[in-house]
């Protein structure tokens, strides 16, 4: 099972940048994806995360009204939109997946233990 990260960059503030996160494998449950971050310095925060079947989101207070999460369910892949970026966005991006099959309840998925799936992280520098 693996789960790819990709689509990090160096832009300036107030820009765009979309992640990607591809899944595969076949213990890899279409259940939720969540979006990581950590910052140097800094412990890993909830972004964001996606419940597979009925494409219900949740965000963290600090990216709310700016990022947006989206699923392609026939490539299994999960978008991260990221607008209005600032500097504070600056970070590691990682995304995670499960290979439990229920849906996580809602107040669970920003929680990294309801998580046991880890791709390798991308990088986004966003300068002032």
């Amino acid at each position: 099972v693996q789960l790819q990260a990709s689509g990090g960059g160096l832009v300036q503030a107030g820009g765009s940048l979309r992640l990607s996160c591809a899944a595969s494998g076949s213990t890899f449950s279409r259940s939720a994806i969540g979006w990581f971050r950590q910052a140097p310095g800094k412990e890993r925060e909830f972004v964001g995360a996606i419940r597979w079947s009925g494409g219900n989101s949740k965000y963290a207070d600090s990216v709310k009204g700016r990022f947006t999460i989206s699923r392609d369910r026939v490539n299994n892949i999960v978008y991260l939109q990221m607008n209005g970026l600032e500097p504070e966005d600056t970070a590691v991006y990682y995304c995670a997946g499960r290979t439990r099959a229920e849906i996580p309840i809602w107040s669970m998925l920003g929680e990294e233990r309801t998580y046991d799936l880890w791709g390798q992280g991308t990088q986004v520098t966003v300068s002032s």
